[in-house]
């Protein structure tokens, strides 16, 4: 699997690899690395077709263990570090990993151990496994001898991602090593990555955005990441002064807190003017961040569009027109397709020259299915095509433009994907709550704010309004991750609906802004 997604450690054995910490490893001493902890997973039960999770922060530590997972032909299973425990108790239990793999984090160990998870790992450098993890199945260091490489073909099945649906429930997004490959490969070729750059990655590696753009894309052609745990506007400037950096992959909160440091301190934009290049995705990079940005640093930032179902298959073009609010063409050989609801005749929006309905996309960068969801996955495809769930328009020039979810139940707040429905039923676990809407509304740090509308159990009096309605962001923090709490809870008489008693969340959305 490893000849599919990491060739750099044969083309560029002694090139840098990864720098973390003031340290920096080579794609060979990578590829060592991952060959020594392939021993201990292989005596943890670990072969060709298992899955391994991890729960880990971002350092090398992690681009270890997914090497080492791949060197045994087996998927990796990456989990949200601020999953709660029924979250990681539901990815764990669909994705049934023979290994799960969890850093020195003592909470992370508690709730593994709670749930009395398969054995469990440190990555080398972590430290020993958690007492009790896994009772006697934890596997101490290994001085066993690397197990040979599977030598398995690009439809192995390489990473099993969990992204929320409108249903609540993550899904296991199933993709093989030669979706991965292809995929971001694509999108590498298109932006020119190679060994020359050095990536400034400060996104996190449960994402595709990170993981499969920024850690395969430069397994994949030799990219030097210099690698981050968290974002911050002078981490950037410094990797660009002192290490060179020559590419940013953000989402628009991060340009939203950079573009909030330059304002403050201008002179601090010269270094990023020789970066080469800056994107951003996950969520729509609003118009005026474009514009501010480049008139900063004489960059334009570039953006693309892809999901973890569909990996990237939208981006602006390298050189060329890079126009503010539109996600570009498709990359490689993706097809896309706009499914109208109605024909242009009978749509009031319709201009000449321009389509308007979900966007279709088929090629060879698409996930193989969710996993153990077989009518969730035929049901995602229409005549070959992958149906996103996203409104988008499509001008004569064959640029396309995001017009948002077709449902109001997927909220993309942070660069995130968050399903309104798990939100929900969080909130209606608290006593005092009948009934709940969750949506999104536009917000200029977030891309959108999630709030909340609620009706009481009871007649409540103001003052219990008011502490209910500070309560609930707190009771949601402590049963999900922290990312999912509302940002603003209301608490209302009753909630809009129809006619056939399906609450209206636009309406809600609609007088959110003057409702007191």
């Amino acid at each position: 699997m490893l000849d599919h997604l990491f060739p750099a450690r044969r083309q560029h054995p002694d090139r840098p690899a990864v720098t973390f910490a003031g340290r920096t490893r080579t794609f060979a001493e990578l590829d060592a690395d991952a060959a020594r902890l392939s021993a201990r997973l292989a005596a943890a039960g670990v072969t060709a077709g298992d899955r391994v999770a991890g729960w880990l922060d971002s350092s090398p530590d992690l681009l270890v263990a997914v090497l080492a997972t791949w060197r045994l032909g087996a998927a990796w299973v990456p989990l949200n570090t601020r999953y709660r425990t029924a979250e990681v108790e539901h990815v764990l239990g669909d994705a049934t990993p023979r290994v799960v793999l969890v850093d020195a984090d003592p909470e992370r160990r508690e709730v593994l151990a709670r749930l009395d998870a398969p054995t469990t790992l440190a990555p080398e450098g972590s430290g020993p496994p958690p007492a009790g993890a896994a009772g006697a199945g934890a596997v101490q260091d290994s001085c066993d001898p690397a197990p040979d490489e599977a030598a398995l073909p690009a439809d192995a099945l390489a990473l099993v991602m969990y992204t929320s649906g409108t249903t609540g429930r993550a899904k296991g997004v199933e993709h093989t090593a030669g979706s991965l490959a292809a995929g971001i490969g694509a999108l590498a070729d298109l932006w020119r990555l190679g060994p020359a750059d050095r990536l400034s990655l400060q996104l996190p590696l449960f994402h595709v955005h990170g993981l499969c753009i920024g850690v395969v894309g430069s397994l994949l052609r030799g990219v030097h990441l210099l690698l981050h745990p968290r974002f911050a506007p002078g981490t950037l400037l410094e990797d660009a002064r002192v290490h060179g950096a020559t590419v940013f992959m953000g989402v628009p909160t991060m340009y939203w807190r950079l573009l909030q440091h330059l304002d403050a301190h201008p002179e601090s934009a010269e270094v990023l003017r020789g970066m080469r290049l800056f994107t951003s995705g996950s969520a729509p990079l609003p118009a005026a961040q474009h514009v501010a940005f480049e008139a900063h640093t004489g960059h334009r930032i570039l953006e693309r569009y892809g999901m973890t179902e569909t990996l990237l298959t939208l981006s602006n073009p390298l050189e060329g027109e890079r126009r503010p609010g539109f996600v570009g063409y498709p990359v490689g050989t993706t097809e896309i397709r706009i499914v109208a609801e109605a024909e242009a005749g009978e749509n009031p929006e319709a201009r000449e020259g321009v389509e308007r309905g979900e966007l279709g996309v088929r090629g060879p960068s698409l996930m193989r299915g969710y996993r153990g969801l077989t009518e969730a996955t035929a049901r995602s495809w229409r005549d070959g095509y992958f149906l996103t769930g996203d409104e988008v328009e499509r001008g004569p020039d064959g640029m396309v433009r995001i017009l948002g979810r077709r449902s109001t139940d997927l909220i993309k707040s942070g660069g995130f994907r968050i399903a309104a429905g798990e939100i929900e039923a969080a909130l209606l676990e608290h006593p005092e709550v009948s009934e709940a809407a969750v949506f999104g509304v536009k917000d200029e740090e977030w891309g959108e704010r999630i709030v909340a509308a609620v009706v009481p159990e009871g007649a409540l009096d103001a003052a219990r309004r008011a502490m209910l309605a500070d309560a609930l962001p707190g009771w949601v923090g402590e049963r999900l991750a922290g990312f999912k709490r509302p940002r603003e809870v209301r608490v209302l008489d009753g909630l809009p609906r129809n006619a056939l008693g399906k609450v209206q969340k636009v309406v809600l959305r609609r007088g959110w802004g003057s409702a007191g």
